[in-house]
């Protein structure tokens, strides 16, 4: 949720921490703080509820905040309400110790009644405060050193949390800890970094580590030290940034969601390269033999959000091109429901930032059960990768708006490019059919950028509907995905009510929410691929009109018999039904971000959200 900054090295810490947290404040925007550490000695704090500039403001009106190393915190609220006294850093009885901190602390009651009795006053409501009182008891018994102490703290603590820490009279160092919550290293030349996301540092250096689970890190000006909570040294995962600052930049639109809708082709035709060699389908990284995927009799996807969106997606194409049962799951319900896996199952877990919460804790039941894990994520050297047996990434760059776009269309294709190889494995295509597939698929960003380029019309109806109440969607087959995906977007970024519904469910609840002139978005299969299909959904069409439904049809264009049902039509280009997807969410990427920005809301970040849940 939280986004953590920390730097060591030569340079003003103040601007390369607040530069940093500009660069993550998608992750939470509830309230923003900093820790700059004096080399003579001194530490200073400042925090602000509200958004960075908040923070900005206050720093601007005070003195300039002299130090080499610094720690700051964008926050997404948990313990606490988003208040100044709840900001981060918090910091011990004698403002010695500042901690920032990302995720929940859930033994935290217990240990901050244990720490009331001997004496410690606490002046917030958070959860994090525990950590910098534990951390002044183990320095001040000991005179340890701040990583042994961390060590020692994180020892005590139960949840899963990214904790980062500094103390004034041990200038030069900052100390880290994580468990289950995203942290990264980023290696510069004469000055180090720690962050929630290489975003924050990526105009200082694109080298980084990736730390692994229960693991401390110590970073000074001249390196870094990584050990495991018994002290031991270990080793964190270096990896190289691939892309640049001008990617986390908005590059002249006005929002980021918008940038991030018009680099889908990008991201997709990125996401297929390199995964056709020799004419068969490779994934990213492996640690199963082919025999493995062969003996797959089972798929489960879990994911949560717009994630399960593209699983629903996937289970269209796996069970279509390898007649292999395909279950998806939310994945906060998977491992409590007791699911029944087994080594032949096949658990495909879909998460955007590779740490989600739910979906790592998903991951870890399924290999409990001796489960296959294959994993589908856009974050190099994340969580839940390295805790799988196989990894398929999307390669969309740096994603800044809440509401996710170019993650959600690359995970769409990534759960194409799965069913191909398990087809293509298990005997079920050959070279040549799965050479066809795939060319079709290297078609699609050209579509996507065909359909890109008409959505004015798109936007002027979202300005005309912006005042609407409800909006309905409505779909059949991989339109169904689509139309919840289309509500839930309208959801995150308008505050509208919205619903998406199986075109085929009408008769049985949906249609008695029709008024007249309701807004329904209905997204109509290809006539030509499914004909039947096709025929249903134009008789629901019939039926939301008859009920005096204003229609927004989204169709293949040039299909005539679409055009008298429709009130507005927005067309799209052919293609082959389980592609459709990746054109007809578009429009609707589109419809709600011009919707939310027509009734004056931050687009990027919608109230309550934030990018990566980190915690259950």
């Amino acid at each position: 949720m939280c986004g953590i900054v920390g730097y060591v090295g030569s340079q003003d810490a103040i601007d390369v921490v607040i530069e940093g947290l500009r660069r993550l404040e998608y992750r939470g925007y509830d309230s923003a703080g900093v820790a700059i550490v004096d080399p003579a000695g001194g530490m200073r704090t400042e925090r602000r509820a509200g958004a960075l500039s908040n923070l900005d403001k206050q720093l601007a009106e005070g003195s300039r905040i002299a130090g080499n190393v610094g720690i700051g915190h964008t926050r997404w609220a948990t313990h606490g309400a988003p208040t100044d006294r709840n900001a981060h850093p918090h910091v011990d009885c004698s403002g010695a110790v500042a901690v920032v901190h990302n995720g929940i602390i859930e033994n935290f009651a217990a240990l901050r009644e244990r720490l009331e009795s001997a004496g410690h006053e606490f002046a917030s409501d958070t959860d994090t405060e525990v950590v910098a009182h534990l951390l002044e008891v183990e320095i001040g018994s000991t005179d340890t050193d701040l990583a042994a102490a961390m060590r020692a703290v994180c020892s005590q603590l139960v949840g899963a949390f990214t904790l980062v820490a500094v103390h004034r009279d041990r200038p030069g160092v900052v100390v880290a800890a994580r468990r289950s919550s995203p942290l990264v290293v980023g290696v510069g030349d004469g000055e180090m970094f720690l962050a929630s996301d290489v975003a924050a540092f990526i105009a200082h250096t694109r080298e980084a580590v990736a730390l692994g689970q229960d693991q401390v890190v110590e970073i000074r000006s001249d390196g870094y030290t990584v050990t495991d909570l018994q002290g031991g040294t270990t080793d964190g995962q270096p990896f190289h940034v691939d892309w640049n600052l001008a990617a986390a930049e908005k590059g002249g639109h006005d929002f980021f969601m918008q940038k991030e809708i018009e680099e889908q082709p990008t991201a997709v035709a990125d996401t297929l390269r390199g995964h056709l060699v020799d004419g068969r389908i490779v994934l990213d990284e492996t640690r199963l033999a082919e025999q493995d995927l062969r003996e797959i009799d089972k798929v489960f996807v879990v994911a949560c959000g717009t994630a399960f969106h593209s699983g629903l997606i996937a289970k269209y194409a796996i069970e279509h091109w390898t007649r292999v049962p395909v279950e998806v799951e939310i994945a906060s319900e998977f491992r409590y429901r007791d699911p029944v896996l087994d080594r032949d199952t096949l658990v495909v877990a879909v998460s955007q930032s590779g740490e989600t919460a739910d979906t790592l804790e998903a991951v870890r039941h399924a290999r409990e059960q001796r489960a296959r894990v294959l994993s589908i994520c856009n974050t190099n050297g994340a969580q839940i990768p390295r805790e799988s047996d196989a990894v398929l990434y999307t390669r969309s760059g740096p994603e800044v708006a809440v509401a996710s776009t170019k993650c959600f269309l690359t995970q769409v294709t990534a759960g194409y490019l799965l069913g191909l190889a398990l087809a293509q494995v298990q005997g079920k295509k050959y070279e040549d059919e799965v050479a066809a597939d795939f060319a079709a698929l290297e078609a699609m960003p050209r579509l996507i950028a065909q359909t890109l380029s008409t959505m004015d019309p798109v936007r002027a109806l979202a300005r005309e509907l912006a005042g609407s109440e409800t909006i309905l969607f409505l779909g059949r087959h991989v339109g169904y995905p689509v139309a919840l995906e289309g509500a839930l977007k309208l959801k995150e970024l308008s505050y509208m009510h919205a619903e998406g519904f199986p075109a085929g469910e009408l008769k049985h609840g949906p249609i008695a929410l029709i008024d007249d002139g309701m807004p329904v978005v209905v997204v109509v299969p290809d006539p030509g691929a499914r004909g039947v299909l096709h025929d249903k959904v134009l008789s629901n069409l019939a039926e939301v009109r008859a009920r005096g439904a204003r229609t927004i049809v989204i169709a293949t264009a040039g299909d005539e018999r679409v055009r008298r049902l429709a009130d507005h039509l927005i067309e799209v280009p052919s293609t082959p039904t389980l592609y459709a997807p990746l054109v007809t969410t578009v429009p609707l990427q589109v419809f709600a971000a011009a919707v939310a920005d027509a009734r004056g809301y931050d687009v990027d970040k919608p109230r309550n959200l934030a990018k990566s849940v980190t915690v259950e």
